[in-house]
């Protein structure tokens, strides 16, 4: 999961901004509380469990073309209709379970983006033979990460999202373009794009501020 859609270059981000709270962050995490919740607990933490980064990347995925905060609301209902993102259990899914997924309001009800994450689920079993999805997608961590200072200077991809993303589709994965696959590296920690300034800034223990 990455910052809402456009929220770095649509209006542009200048600076951090000091809440209440006295915690400098992105305007983006600064109003919304469930963003600002998100912000200061999750996004840029690492995350090395394949269920864990399964649900990342099937719900960068959904968020395509939609606001980030649209998919953090719905985030129960696809965990409810998603068997907690279990690979096994979503590989397993059939045709009636395509159906009940296209019937439920609670999620995202686009068919290509639920195929694709049934066809991720069977493709992150496939991956366990090379080692699985977690040290797979770690793999293309780069040497060194952004340091923008503002939300202009938030680069969107990177080569090493790109070389990710062919590597993916390679495997059998879809809807894992270079955008998407930054939004994840980002989202979980294998690059930090916190804003300089920002009290997260370095907080997730991969680097340094």
């Amino acid at each position: 999961m990455s910052c809402p859609s456009g929220c770095w270059r649509s209006p542009p981000v200048s600076d951090v901004v000091l809440g209440e709270d006295g915690l400098a962050r992105p305007a983006w995490a600064a109003t919304d509380p469930l963003l600002r919740e998100y912000y200061d607990a999750e996004w840029g933490m690492p995350v090395r469990d394949e269920r864990g980064l399964f649900e990342r990347l099937s719900l960068e995925a959904f968020q395509s073309g939609l606001s980030w905060v649209t998919i953090l609301r719905k985030r129960p209902a696809f965990r409810a209709a998603f068997a907690g993102f279990d690979p096994d259990a979503v590989a397993a899914f059939d045709d009636d379970d395509v159906a009940r997924l296209m019937a439920d309001a609670g999620i995202v009800r686009n068919r290509r983006k639920v195929d694709a994450t049934i066809t991720n689920a069977r493709a992150t079993v496939a991956l366990r033979a090379e080692g699985g999805l977690p040290a797979f997608v770690w793999s293309f961590q780069p040497a060194d990460t952004p340091r923008p200072r503002t939300g202009a200077e938030v680069p969107t991809t990177s080569p090493e999202s790109v070389a990710l993303a062919k590597a993916l589709k390679a495997r059998g994965f879809r809807h894992v373009g270079p955008t998407t696959m930054f939004a994840l590296m980002e989202a979980v920690g294998i690059v930090d794009t916190h804003l300089v300034g920002s009290h997260r800034r370095g907080s997730s223990g991969v680097w340094s501020g």
